[in-house]
Order: C-alpha cells, then sequence, then structure tokens
C-alpha cells in the first residue's frame, strides 16, 4: 500500500528524533562544505565562450541575443552581438581563439542570482553546508548573505574564504553577524559596548550585521559604528522591540535594509501605536505570533493613503532597501502547497522534514490548529504587503530577493525560484524581477564598502556568475526549478522541461543537474540510514 508522503516518512523520522536532539544539545554546528572534487566544475579557462545565447543582463534591458560571451579567467571580457533571429550567424562576427567552448544556442543566460537572506542550514535542521550550497547553485544562486552566522562567526568567515578560492562547491558568501556574537565580553546592551562590539567584529573581517529588538540607543550606536567601518546591516524588526523602533524608525538611523516587513506596517499606522493584541498573546507561542501577524497590514493605513505615501517617500528619499522574503510566509496562505511541494520526496532530508513538523520548540513550525481563516488573513495581508513592495520599487525604491529558507516548508535554491515568481504575483514585470534577484542584490552588498559592484550583470569587467537555461524563464519562471515544469508536446503527452542547465561562479562551470543528483544521493542515502536505524531500534 503506498501511503502519503507525510505519513510514509513518520516511521524514519522517529528514528532519527534522538539523534537530531543529542547532537542539538551538544550544541554542533553543521559540516563545513568538504573539499571540491574531481570533475566537480570546470574551469575557470583561459578563454571560454558562451555561443549564440540569448542574454537578459540584469539591468533590467531587454533580452539581446544571439551574442557570445567571452569569459577570461574568472571575468567576463566581451559581450558580442553576433546576428539576428532567424538569420544563419556569420561566423566573421564571431570571437575565436576559445580554450573551452559552450553551445548556448537557444538557451538564456542570466546573472547568477544574489539571495540576500540565506542561512547556511543548521544543527536542528540537520543540514550539511555541502547540502544546502548545491541546492543554490543547482539553482543558479551564485552569491548569499548569511544573516545572523548561525553556525559560528569564525566558522562562517572560513567558509567565506574556502569559498572565494573556490576551494568548495559554494556560492559566495557575505558574512553578516548578530551583535555580540563570537566575543567573550557578555551581551551588548549599552551604546559603549556595540560600538566596541562593532570594531571588534570589523577587525574579524566581517561584511555586516543582522540587527533586532534592540534599544534605540544601542541601535543608533551599532548602524553609526557599522558606517564608519564601511559594514552594512540589515535588521528584522521583531515584535518584541518594535513598539520603540518601526522600520522607518530605523531608516532615519541609517539601517541598509529592512528584512521581511515587521516594523513597515507599524510605521504606517495612524490610530494607534501597538498592534491589536489579544489579551492572551504569548511571543514565545509561535502560533500566536503568526497567527496575528497574518492581521498586521489591515491595522496600518491604506494604500496610496495621506499617511502611506508619506512614510513611502521618507523611506525612498532615505535610499532605504526592502529585502521582503515573501516566500517564508507562503506557508501562512497555503500551509498544505508548501507541505506537499513536489520536490520535497526528492530533496528534502529526513531531518529537515522532521524540523517542520508542528512543534511548539521548533522556529517557524505553528502548526498546532492552523485553520482556513488563519489562511484567509494571510492572503489579504500579502495583498497589502505586495502593493506597497510593488509600488516601492515602481517609485525608484530597490527591492531584493532573498528567500529565508530552511523553515517553514522551504527548501534551499527551489524556495529562491519562487521567491521570483511571487514578485511577479505582486507586480513585477518579470525583467524587474530579474533585476532585483541580480543587480539590486549586488548594489546592496557593495554600497556599504563604497565599492563598485563586481556581479550581478552580464558585463564586460564582472566576475563571470551566470545563469544558463534551455527555457526561456521571463516567459515561465518555473523553468528555473530543479524539478522543471511540466507541459504537453506535440504529442500530446505530458513533458518535463527546464531546470537550470549550467551555472558558472568564478568563470568555473558547473553542471546544475548533477549538483541536483548529488543532494538527491544524499537525501536518499540519509533516508536509507533512518530506516535501518529504526529497524535496529536504534543499535
Amino acid at each position: 500500500m503506498h501511503l502519503p508522503r507525510s505519513i510514509a516518512l513518520v516511521l524514519a523520522l522517529a528514528a532519527m528524533n534522538a539523534a537530531a536532539a543529542g547532537a542539538q544539545a551538544q550544541g554542533r554546528g553543521v559540516a563545513p562544505a568538504p573539499p571540491r572534487g574531481a570533475g566537480e566544475g570546470e574551469g575557470p579557462f583561459e578563454r571560454l565562450i558562451i555561443r549564440g545565447a540569448t542574454v537578459v543582463d540584469g539591468t533590467g534591458a531587454p533580452p539581446v541575443g544571439p551574442v557570445d560571451i567571452v569569459i577570461e579567467g574568472n571575468r567576463i571580457r566581451e559581450v558580442r552581438s553576433v546576428g539576428y533571429p532567424g538569420l544563419p550567424i556569420r561566423p566573421e562576427r564571431r570571437p575565436q581563439n576559445a580554450t573551452r567552448e559552450i553551445d548556448a544556442h537557444g538557451m538564456y543566460v542570466l546573472p547568477g542570482f544574489v539571495d540576500l537572506h540565506a542561512h547556511i542550514g543548521g544543527a536542528p535542521q540537520g543540514t550539511p553546508a555541502e547540502y544546502v550550497y548545491k541546492l543554490w547553485m543547482a539553482h543558479g544562486v551564485t552569491t548569499i548573505r548569511e544573516p545572523g552566522s548561525g553556525n559560528g562567526v569564525d566558522w562562517t568567515l572560513r567558509e567565506r574564504e574556502r569559498s572565494a578560492k573556490n576551494e568548495i562547491v559554494a556560492p559566495r558568501i557575505f558574512v553578516y553577524v548578530r551583535p555580540g556574537m563570537g566575543w567573550n565580553r557578555g551581551p551588548v546592551l549599552t551604546a559603549e559596548a556595540a560600538r566596541e562590539y562593532v570594531r571588534w567584529a570589523a577587525a574579524k573581517g566581517v561584511d555586516g550585521f543582522k540587527l533586532g529588538s534592540h534599544d534605540p540607543e544601542v541601535m543608533a550606536a551599532l548602524i553609526d559604528e557599522a558606517k564608519k567601518h564601511g559594514l552594512g546591516t540589515q535588521a528584522h524588526l521583531a515584535q518584541t522591540g518594535v513598539a520603540r523602533m518601526n522600520a522607518l524608525d530605523a531608516a532615519r538611523l541609517g539601517l541598509g535594509s529592512l528584512e521581511h516587513w515587521y516594523g513597515l506596517p507599524e510605521a504606517l499606522f495612524q490610530d494607534r501605536s501597538i498592534q491589536d493584541y489579544p489579551a492572551d498573546y504569548n511571543y514565545n507561542n509561535e502560533y500566536d505570533r503568526f497567527r496575528e501577524a497574518g492581521r498586521l497590514w489591515k491595522q496600518a493605513a491604506p494604500p496610496y493613503s495621506e499617511k502611506w505615501n508619506a512614510v513611502m517617500d521618507e523611506l525612498l528619499g532615505l535610499g532605504f532597501v526592502l529585502n521582503p522574503t515573501l516566500t517564508i510566509y507562503e506557508a501562512s496562505r497555503d500551509v498544505m502547497r508548501a507541505r506537499e511541494a513536489e520536490w520535497h520526496d526528492t530533496y528534502t532530508l529526513p531531518s529537515l522534514e522532521r524540523f517542520y513538523q508542528p512543534s511548539r520548540e521548533s522556529h517557524g513550525s505553528f502548526w498546532f490548529d492552523w485553520t482556513t481563516r488563519d489562511e484567509i488573513e494571510w492572503k489579504n495581508n500579502y495583498r497589502l504587503w505586495m502593493a506597497f513592495i510593488n509600488e516601492y520599487k515602481n517609485r525608484g525604491g530597490r527591492v531584493c530577493t532573498g528567500s529565508d529558507s530552511g523553515f517553514i516548508y522551504k527548501l534551499y535554491g527551489f524556495e529562491y525560484i519562487r521567491e521570483l515568481e511571487l514578485l511577479q504575483e505582486a507586480g513585477f514585470h518579470p525583467l524587474e524581477v530579474i533585476r532585483a534577484a541580480t543587480l539590486c542584490g549586488a548594489e546592496t552588498l557593495m554600497q556599504p564598502k563604497g565599492r563598485p559592484i563586481e556581479f550581478g550583470l552580464v558585463r564586460p569587467g564582472m566576475l563571470a556568475d551566470l545563469v544558463l537555461v534551455e527555457e526561456n524563464p521571463l516567459h515561465n519562471f518555473k523553468v528555473l526549478y530543479g524539478t522543471g515544469h511540466v507541459r504537453l508536446n506535440d504529442q500530446n503527452q505530458p513533458v518535463r522541461v527546464g531546470g537550470v542547465r549550467y551555472t558558472i561562479k568564478d568563470g568555473i562551470v558547473y553542471d546544475a543537474k548533477r549538483l541536483l543528483a548529488d543532494v538527491a544521493r544524499m537525501v536518499a542515502e540519509a533516508k536509507t540510514r533512518a530506516v535501518t536505524t529504526e529497524a535496529t531500534g536504534g543499535q
């Protein structure tokens, strides 16, 4: 008898619970990535030429093709138009002397994707770095911002350096840390301690800070000192502190980017100053936390009202960046869709599946009694949230792309692509979506450093970070999923198409489908181990 996936996994998951709990009790982080093995990526090459592609360059410009792209080492040297659609390409137009060629006729080439909210797994999820990295790379994600460095400051810095040297299969890593992480001088509770910590972290070599619910004077000191050292700032303005500092307050202090959306509706309040919490609300009860979050945007000023416009205009004037991570909350509006996504069977580790299950202690596992009304409230929440995001973009604001995967049924890589779909749902043109996923992310990461971007565009001089796909993603972002897209062929038969073909990072060419096969093998082996352990009684 074939059982539903959610039921069939129970036996395997039960066997893993004890082992996972033991690992958590020991406080161990996830395993770092193993060294890049033989056959894991080709290059960089003296002169790689990608032939005959259609290019979406990341600026918002329309596609251009056919073009030949010349890559020397880890840099793009030339993007040359070599003809016109429907006509033969003239050989004399083509750059020569390739040491390696990729036949990309009929393919689309995009800049490597940037995930601005990308946790590198964690012990509670049981997700080794190799697993997470390969899922990202298989979906074209070549740069990430690690918000909080949950596996430790030194651990994340080492992984950043190994990735920079291409010793491992991994995206480029920007290391952001939480105030107080990694040092032994006590909590960061004063402005003086905040400045001291920033100086300490700057000396360690971090790229920036993930801020939270700090006292206003501490927040001001953290942001000010970070700016002095050319370090970026992002913030999750949780309900535990938002009554004293909403998104507009933080933006006025110079905060770089807002993660998710907490603090933004509070800045739009006009008939209250505090969210309408029920009397029995408890923030540590995540069912309360997420249920009431779905009722928050309707408490804000309505779209295009005087208050709504005033807040937006001020945020725009401050150059504030929105990184909405729409995908991470999507289960709140349709939990069954998220739970039963078709990629879980093959690509979700049993330990991660266990972490997703309803629990009072696993972050984001708040499905104790999720109701139809809860989902309806969240659907309305999204409508208002998306209206703000889309208009912010329309008026020139920077809206970027992050996924926050590893929680709430959201799988690394796959959910980055889902974020692209949700931005389109919000009203973004597909070209605006690609710009949010590439150029906007690069600008947000490099601006605090005071340096020009080196990735995020298909341009001569840029690092050779590229995504090659055999279908047109502007027509349908679903073709970027590792599981592809199902359509009918001319014989009236369903076929799967798409999936990223190649991901290029630093001029190194990775077979994206091979990376996914590696992940599928990891998952299959983990399930086998779990079943064996269960059958032997854990012996």
